[in-house]
């Protein structure tokens, strides 16, 4: 029975100087965690916001580099020594000997070995591989007289990009007097131009860093986020779906999900030893390669797909597995023609974050192999490969200036492909939503 004789039902008792010290003393514990809410998001936000300046006003360089604009006379003599036009003879044409020829007719007066290896230096030692591509791309220009666009070296390349200070003692940089003064005629000349960093985006990986490019992590990543998602995806799906809908509780169900819980939380270097000591040396599977990167990641992910899934299904309303019984559905066809379409959406959006979290993992990846050098762009899943945050690992080790700027924007095309996941989670969660 209610006591109505306390002082809170007393006349007045809500107007009185211990109620408005009370209301007074509720309101600022609202105002104060208001205030460290909003605190919090504010500081969170320039957390991210100056991670984010870092990383692109770092990283933005790379997506431009300067490149020599140079005429070569390609000598039939040179180019195709054995005078077949097959592309074994113009493979194995002296191309650098055609490059060395032009800077020595350029800068007549430079003598003395150890000058002539810095003057041969200026242009990158990849120009001689863009132009043995050209000649095996297009033969029909042996003979001929061709301005073709270089790429220089990375260090004259930092020095356009304003990295390199040429006011500062010659031993304490990269560069010395003669090499920044060669480079300065070639840009008096209009030789040296600026443009988009093709190379960075097409490329396979290199010891050189203007050459150096993402297409091989690329495309390793995306073979081995095929793999996960072909393995985790069913499996976790189907796993969620029986532990929710059809096992029966008892101590074997609760043993399982206490160890999915718990797997979840397992580091994920682990899951690499895993993959080492079963996949590569128990099953003899290719190092280096996708496909085990693929299984690594898929067992990684596959409590998160779980946890999420379960939780989705969990979400739908008893009341719609009642009204599907009530009508004289099955069991099955209850949990897959009801339930099931109504989970998707969480399911989905689990699934992406899951993959998207196995795309930044790097530790397993380390553990089987795959941080590698491997110069090729992988041609399936069996093929050696790199994936993108190795390649931000391998990149970050290498001391030369222009793998700094590379280093940072193959964070960003990592972030990019990390964003357009998450977007697509939530393209997905709306288009299969449904409402009950």
């Amino acid at each position: 029975m209610t006591d109505t004789s306390s002082d809170l039902f007393q006349p007045g008792s809500l107007t009185s100087e211990a109620a408005k010290k009370r209301l007074k003393k509720r309101y600022a514990a609202e105002a104060r965690f208001k205030f460290l809410g909003a605190a919090a998001i504010v500081t969170a936000i320039l957390a991210l916001s100056a991670l984010l300046i870092s990383i692109g006003s770092t990283g933005i360089t790379a997506f431009w580099q300067h490149t020599a604009s140079i005429e070569l006379t390609l000598d039939a003599s040179l180019v195709d020594p054995k005078g077949t036009g097959e592309a074994d003879s113009l493979r194995a044409g002296n191309y650098r000997k055609i490059l060395r020829d032009f800077m020595t007719e350029k800068f007549p007066d430079v003598s003395g070995r150890q000058d002539l290896r810095k003057l041969f230096s200026v242009l990158s030692p990849g120009a001689e591989v863009e132009l043995r591509e050209a000649v095996l791309a297009d033969p029909s220009i042996v003979g001929q007289t061709i301005v073709f666009d270089l790429p220089i070296s990375d260090d004259g390349d930092m020095l356009f990009k304003g990295f390199i200070d040429p006011d500062v003692p010659e031993s304490d940089r990269r560069l010395n007097d003669k090499e920044i003064a060669w480079l300065s005629q070639l840009d008096e000349e209009g030789l040296i131009n600026v443009g988009f960093n093709q190379r960075l985006i097409f490329n396979g990986d290199s010891r050189e860093p203007e050459m150096a490019g993402v297409m091989g992590a690329v495309v390793g990543s995306f073979y081995t986020m095929l793999v996960t998602l072909l393995l985790a995806f069913p499996v976790a799906v189907s796993a969620a779906i029986y532990l929710e809908e059809f096992a029966p509780k008892n101590w074997i169900t609760d043993f399982i999900e206490v160890n999915i819980n718990n797997l979840a939380a397992v580091p994920s270097i682990v899951f690499g030893l895993l993959g080492l000591a079963i996949f590569i040396n128990l099953f003899g599977l290719p190092r280096s390669a996708p496909l085990v990167g693929g299984i690594v990641l898929a067992l990684m992910t596959l409590p998160t797909i779980i946890i999420a899934a379960r939780a989705s299904l969990k979400a739908v309303p008893p009341s719609i597995r009642e009204a599907a019984l009530g009508v004289g559905a099955s069991k099955v066809q209850t949990v897959f023609h009801h339930v099931l379409p109504l989970a998707m959406p969480g399911i989905l959006t689990g699934s992406i974050i899951g993959m998207a979290q196995a795309l930044g993992e790097t530790a397993p990846l380390l553990m089987i192999g795959m941080v590698a050098f491997v110069s090729d762009i992988p041609s399936g899943i069996t093929s050696p490969a790199a994936a993108l945050p190795v390649q931000v690992f391998l990149w970050a080790d290498s001391p030369e200036r222009a793998f700094v700027e590379r280093t940072s924007a193959a964070i960003m095309i990592l972030l990019g492909f990390l964003v357009v996941m998450n977007l697509l989670a939530i393209i997905l969660r709306k288009r299969f939503e449904r409402r009950w």
